[in-house]
């Protein structure tokens, strides 16, 4: 065992769990806040939706550009200026929204530059537990709990601040974004210490040579894993489009009181995640056992959120299970990505797995703004048959013994 890993201050850990905080603030805080932004900002739903996956497509087509750049030139190289990113974002967003008239065009601007933030900053930092703490797969994954758990924290936290800021003033949540990335950027500069390299860098060539072996090798479990990312963050944004919208135009809740009706699922999100991570312990057979069993929950619960639409405390219910498999199955997803892929690529291959992850962030509001007028129920239908298949895409792809195979291999 890599002694680096008993060097791993706590000031590191919670230096590296304020950027997924952070990007997830910067992203969900602007849930609850949509409805507002449609009545001040003069747009629809539709476009309202856009604000959210403007800075999601942003993300997917970089991240694996960061994920190389990372391998390539060191973590903390990439993440530094990715956090500088995402705060000129907030600040145009922020000044568009306050001084413009029409400052819809310009907030998607903001947002897309926060997104190229966020593809710099938030998947690299996966990788970089993995370098942290090497070989120790039980520390490595409790770390991992701990970065999905800020996240999902992130996701409790964000319709509470989003409605309270925007309470003081509307706009008020772009600029506390990139006051939030000056905090993260201090704290990554001062605390996070990169282990030193010895080897020389993999040459490009040589990079791409080796990406598609590992895609070759690898492919079905990797593959199986994506789904995994794409789906359960396009059935967790698309809810929660849903419920921000259902809460007041159904239930009549708004402001700072719907931001905490909607923290509520995500608060057991957030929990389950936390538990998760520490259950896991790198074991490969206790993730894939946690991996089905979370998606089993994600499937026959997500399917009545529709159904529930008209009963608070129903739909609080049905959400909240959703929310826990979820919460849960993340951290699972995290360490077999992480744990199981060799340094070199592990900042690409996570990478990859990050913009899966964005893809499903992003098509979540708009296809959900499109649903929620006619085909409601049977979207989440089609959510629960996702979940099964990809319930048995992971019975059949993620075989344990060819991983540990392919591990002593490497």
């Amino acid at each position: 065992m890599d002694k680096s890993a008993d060097k791993v201050s706590v000031w590191c850990i919670v230096s590296l769990a304020s950027i997924p905080l952070i990007m997830t603030l910067g992203n969900s805080m602007l849930i609850p806040v949509l409805p507002l932004l449609e009545d001040k900002v003069g747009i629809t739903s539709f476009q309202s939706s856009m604000i959210i996956t403007s800075y999601s497509v942003a993300a997917i087509f970089l991240i694996p550009v960061a994920g190389y750049l990372s391998d390539r030139f060191g973590r903390k190289m990439v993440i530094l200026p990715s956090l500088v990113f995402a705060l000129i974002g907030g600040l145009i967003a922020g000044f568009a929204s306050w001084k413009m008239d029409d400052p819809y065009t310009m907030i998607i601007i903001g947002r897309v530059l926060q997104g190229i933030g966020a593809a710099g900053a938030m998947p690299i930092v996966l990788p970089l537990v993995g370098d942290l703490y090497k070989d120790d797969g039980e520390k490595s994954s409790k770390c991992l709990g701990i970065i999905e758990t800020s996240n999902t924290f992130g996701k409790v936290l964000a319709p509470i601040l989003g409605s309270a800021f925007a309470a003081i003033l509307w706009f008020l949540p772009f600029f506390s974004i990139s006051a939030l990335s000056v905090i993260s950027f201090v704290l990554i500069f001062f605390f996070v210490k990169v282990p030193k390299e010895k080897d020389e860098p993999v040459k490009f060539k040589v990079f791409i040579k080796n990406t598609k072996k590992i895609f070759a090798s690898e492919g079905k479990w990797l593959y199986t894993v994506f789904l995994n990312g794409v789906l359960v963050m396009l059935v967790l944004f698309s809810m929660l489009f849903f419920l921000s919208e259902n809460l007041e135009k159904t239930h009549d809740i708004e402001g700072i009181k719907k931001g905490f009706v909607l923290a509520i699922p995500l608060l057991f999100l957030c929990i389950a995640s936390f538990l998760s991570g520490r259950k896991i312990k790198g074991e490969l057979k206790t993730i894939k056992r946690v991996m089905v069993i979370c998606l089993i929950a994600m499937s026959a619960s997500v399917i009545f959120v529709g159904f529930t639409s008209k009963n608070l405390i129903l739909l609080l219910i049905v959400t909240s299970i959703v929310g826990i498999a979820i919460g849960a199955l993340l951290p699972a997803l995290d360490a077999i990505i992480t744990e199981n892929i060799e340094k070199e690529l592990r900042g690409t291959v996570s990478s990859f797995y990050s913009s899966a992850r964005f893809i499903g962030v992003a098509a979540g509001p708009p296809l959900m703004s499109i649903a929620m007028k006619d085909f409601l129920n049977g979207s989440y239908i089609i959510a629960t048959v996702l979940g099964v298949i990809l319930t048995f895409m992971v019975f059949k792809f993620i075989n344990v013994e060819e991983i540990e195979e392919s591990n002593q291999r490497n």
